[in-house]
Formats: C-alpha cells, sequence, structure tokens
C-alpha cells in the first residue's frame, strides 16, 4: 500500500522527491478511481468506494482530489492525455508504416493495461460528454487534424493509399477501444472469462494487419498471388 501522509519522525525530503512522491500517490489514487467508475459510473462511484478500492483512508483521497466531480474529470484527463501522447510519433518524415502501426499498438497496449480507464472514457461519451465535450472540439480536433493533414501528405506524395485522414482516426480508435470497452463480449464469444495476454497479442497483430493494409502499407505478395 502505498503511504499517502508523511511520518513526521522522517527526515525532510526535497522538492522534487515531494513532486515525485505526490505523482506516485496520486496515479495510484486515479488507477483504483478508474475501476470504480468503471463498475459504478460517477453517479454510483463514491469516495469512500474509491478509498477503499485504494486501501486509503477516506481522509487521504481528499487531500489530493477535494471531490468526486475533480477526481472524475483528473481519470478523464489522463486517459485522454495517455491516449493522444503516441501520436507523436505522426510526422512528416517518419514512415508511414511504421508510424501508424507503433500508434496502433500503443494505443492497443492501453486498451490491454488499463481497460477500466477506457471504459469510464466511453460511458462519459455516451451520456453526451459533459465533462470533455468541450475538449473534444477544442484540443483533440485540433490534434487530430493536425495528424490528418500530416497522412494526407504522406498521401500526397504516394507514400500510402488514397484514405480519409481523420476517420482513419476513427477505425483506429473503434478497433483498439473495443476490446477494453467490449471486453466481455469479445470474451464471451471467444470462450474466455476474460482477455489475456495471448488475447491481446493475437488481437494486435490483426488490428496492425487490417489497417496496415487498408492503408496499402503491407505488401503481401501471397494475397496478391490468391487474388490474382
Amino acid at each position: 500500500m502505498i503511504r499517502i501522509s508523511g511520518n513526521p519522525s522522517t527526515p525532510p525530503v526535497d522538492e522534487a522527491s515531494k513532486g515525485q512522491i505526490r505523482q506516485a500517490n496520486e496515479a495510484h489514487i486515479l488507477a483504483a478511481a478508474e475501476r470504480v467508475f468503471a463498475g459504478a459510473g460517477f453517479g454510483g462511484a463514491t469516495m469512500a468506494a474509491i478509498a477503499e478500492a485504494a486501501c486509503l483512508p477516506k481522509a487521504n483521497l481528499h487531500y489530493y482530489f477535494g471531490s468526486k466531480q475533480v477526481l472524475y474529470r483528473a481519470v478523464l484527463a489522463r486517459t485522454l492525455e495517455d491516449w493522444l501522447v503516441p501520436t507523436h510519433v505522426i510526422k512528416p518524415e517518419a514512415d508511414p508504416k511504421l508510424a501508424i502501426e507503433t500508434y496502433i499498438r500503443a494505443k492497443m497496449a492501453l486498451s490491454a493495461q488499463r481497460p477500466h480507464a477506457s471504459r469510464v472514457f466511453a460511458n462519459e461519451l455516451l451520456h453526451g460528454a459533459p465533462v470533455v465535450k468541450a475538449l473534444l472540439g477544442t484540443e483533440l480536433r485540433e490534434l487530430v487534424l493536425l495528424k490528418a493533414s500530416v497522412i494526407e501528405g504522406w498521401i500526397n506524395a504516394g507514400r500510402m493509399a488514397p484514405v480519409d485522414p481523420v476517420h482513419l482516426f476513427f477505425t483506429i480508435w473503434a478497433a483498439t477501444q473495443t476490446y477494453a470497452d467490449f471486453g466481455v463480449q469479445v470474451s464471451a464469444v471467444l470462450g474466455r472469462t476474460e482477455l489475456g495476454s495471448s488475447d491481446y497479442a493475437c488481437a494486435t497483430e490483426h488490428v496492425v494487419s487490417l489497417i496496415l493494409r487498408g492503408c496499402g502499407l503491407l505488401n503481401d505478395k501471397k494475397q496478391g498471388s490468391r487474388a490474382q
């Protein structure tokens, strides 16, 4: 269990160490909050339940996040930020195949590692995105349009097949996040109680192959010979 409150008998730590401790404590709380919000929804979740999931006193929870609303916003913000960071590989000088593949693999890894975060975000969207709607139409839109322009440049240069760059992002999001958001359905069809690492590995290769083929970035000679 992470110790949130310091011990008065321990020697003082420098500001950098304090910052690292705070970041670690906040990350621990956010991970617990993801699980509770994913299971109970915003309305059903309580700070007491989140504190219990984090194995912390409720007072310590309020020290870092003053209310359930603040904590919920923090969960959504962290999720969106972590989803967007991998887009940094999509830049004009990059190899299109490597960049898109790297992005897909990063998104699939996040679905495998933090499925609860994805479900919290999906539930927010299903309820009309009351908390993140403004962010979706500003920062997210601006980033997607910026990266779409990079992909458009690759297309114009003949480096990949013509696709709608913005809708390509929608396709990647749908294909990667479904394994987290609808994991119960996928598990049931596969005859599993839950998805394991081998299932995610198989799914990752499938999604990578499918999307790269659609972008004309896979040179599959065997498939080509069959098609002839």
